[in-house]
Parts: structure tokens; sequence; C-alpha cells
């Protein structure tokens, strides 16, 4: 659905833990309703049978592709096409992760193991774990894993504690940020393997055998339809791209939002996951694009809504802010990535001072 023809609101201001009540159940016991009322919280199983069908015929129209003309260096034209179909991929287990595609819970687990362990060799149950942590407390300084200091780091204080390569990086994390996505891809597989020893019995066996026969796969599938060199550069080109886009489609959604303090505590739902929270406008194309993570706020507040009923939920949502008169942030793409790469800069500020 189009949003185009919009006149775009000015920026909200933020609101701060002192400037905002805490919140009440009440809050959002009435959206909840009208939200079920429209019975938007009901599985669109239709939907994502033919959303699994078509990304899984897609799949295999790329691998005949690689098959019919890996001896050409054309072959190299299909590495980004799967790269795209790869981060679909990704949206389906993210999806079954959040008990959206099915009501049955084993369903779900089947789906994602399919789609995040097989064909990408990434770990269902690493993301699943992490992923919940980060719904519960988004922008959660000591409870939300996105936000921990890593490679990135999103708070000055955080800044305040890196010295030596990893304070270089700091100081110029906004200009390395999409360069650095480059590498998602590979590191989610090394997470997912090294997140094996903290599995037990039947999890470790079965997320551990579905991991090892994607990468037994993947070789195999390169290396049986196009020489070497050819491999080497598709797969140098195939993963840094996955990467890529999972990143363009993941950092808008928080980054430079509020970061709840300790009256942020006192938040209730409602508060917790819209005040920490950027909706992306745009076309079809972009709901397409960035998975239906761009309606980020309505996801955060009901996280098992099937995709397709989040841009129409967004209207009752956004009212219902609006009565209430807590801020909901929505901007266009472009500035979206503008505005988290501008609190990344500024986080690292003091150490580009200093140096």
């Amino acid at each position: 659905m189009s949003l185009a023809g919009e006149t775009a609101p000015p920026p909200p201001e933020k609101a701060t833990a002192s400037q905002v009540p805490p919140d009440t159940g009440s809050e959002f016991t009435p959206l909840l309703r009208d939200v079920r009322g429209q019975r938007l919280l009901e599985r669109r199983t239709g939907w994502y049978a033919r959303t699994i069908v078509t990304n899984a015929l897609g799949l295999v129209a790329v691998v005949t592709g690689m098959a019919l003309i890996g001896a050409s260096w054309w072959v190299l034209a299909l590495a980004p096409v799967l790269a795209v179909l790869s981060a679909r991929t990704a949206f389906i287990g993210h999806d079954a992760g959040h008990a959206q595609i099915s009501g049955n819970r084993a369903t779900n687990r089947r789906i994602g193991l399919i789609h995040v362990n097989l064909l990408l060799g990434m770990s269902y149950a690493w993301w699943n774990d992490k992923h919940n942590r980060h719904h519960a407390n988004p922008n959660h300084i000591d409870k939300d894993p996105d936000v921990a200091a890593d490679v990135l780091v999103f708070t000055s204080e955080q800044a305040a504690t890196r010295t030596g390569f990893r304070g270089r990086l700091t100081r110029h994390q906004a200009w390395l940020f999409f360069p650095l996505t480059l590498l998602e891809g590979l590191a989610l597989k090394v997470y997912g393997f090294q997140d094996l020893r903290r599995r037990k019995g039947r999890e470790r066996l079965v997320e551990g055998a579905l991991l090892v026969a994607h990468t037994a796969g993947y070789a195999t599938l390169l290396l049986t339809t196009m020489p070497l060199a050819h491999a080497l550069v598709f797969a140098a080109l195939h993963q840094p791209l996955f990467g890529l886009h999972l990143g363009m489609a993941f950092a808008p959604n928080h980054k430079g939002m509020d970061i709840p303090g300790p009256d942020g505590e006192k938040w209730g739902h409602l508060r917790r996951q819209v005040l920490t929270s950027r909706n992306i406008r745009g076309t079809v194309l972009t709901d397409w694009f960035l998975g239906g993570l761009n309606y980020q706020i309505e996801h955060h507040l009901f996280p098992s809504m099937p995709r397709p009923h989040l841009r129409l939920a967004r209207p009752m949502v956004k009212a219902h802010c609006r009565d209430l008169g807590i801020p909901y942030t929505e901007t266009g793409l472009i500035d979206s990535y503008r505005q988290a790469l501008r609190h990344m800069h500024e986080v690292g500020e003091p150490l580009r001072a200093d140096s």
C-alpha cells in the first residue's frame, strides 16, 4: 500500500524517561481489543504457503541457472539474486520464530529449522533466544543483546570504555557500519556453530546436523556447478550481499531511538515498544525489500501478527498513540539510515575529540 502521497509529518520530539509517565496496562488493552476485533491476529496460512513456495521456486531457479551457466563468468550475475532470496528465506525463518505462520509450535520450529539452519547455515535456536530477549526489552542496554557493546556501541557510556583498535572502530563506526554488514552473513553462521556448545541432547544433534548439511551442501553446489575460481568469487559476492541486505533491513528499526533509563523499567508494553521503534514509510516495494519489518512498531506490539496484517494495523496504532500523546516515529527509508548513522556518529564523537 503506497503512502507516497502522504505529507510527511515533522519529526516527533523524542520522549525521555523523565518526560514520559509510567505506562499502564490499560493503555495497550483498548488497542489490543480493537486489533483482535479486526481479526488481525489470525494466521494467514495461505499467504505464507504461497510465500514459502514462491521462495523455494526462486531458489530452485537460481540453482538451475548455476548448473546451466556455471562454466561462464556470467554465473556471477546470479549471486545478487541468491543474496536477495537468502534474505527472503531469513524473513520466513523470522516469522516462524514469532509463531506468525502456524499456531502449532512444532510446525513453526520445523519451518524455522529448514529455512534458517538448512538453507542459510544459521542457528534457529540461537537466533530465537537472542531475538526474544530483544523483543522483551528493546534498546535496554543491560537486557537487549542487540545494543550490547560489541563491534559497535550505542551509548556514550559504552564508547568511553573503548581503547585501542576497538576505540578506532568506535570513532568511525558510522562510516564503517554498512561495510561491516558485509560480514554479517558469515558472522551469523559462526555464532550458530558456537551456540551448539550450549545446546544439549536432541536439540544439539538436530541443529548441528542441519548446520553441517548446509555447509557441505553449499560447498558442493558451488564446486559441482562451476570452476573453483568462479566458485570463490561467487561466494565472495553472495555472502557479503546477503549480510548487507539483512543490515539494511534491521538497521533502521531501533538505532537512534530512545534508550530506556531507570524509569523505563516502569513503562508498560505500549510505551516500551513504541518509544524504542521506528517505522519506515514507503511503497509495496519497501514492504517487500524490508520483509515487513518497516512496520517495526506494529511488529513489536504484536510479535505474532502475520506479516501482511502489519500495514493494516498501522493506522489503528498510529491513531491510538496520537490520542495518548505518545510519539509515533515514522520516516522515509533514506532518512531512517541517516538518523541511525547520525546517532552512531554522535556516540563516537568524544573519542574523535580526544584523538
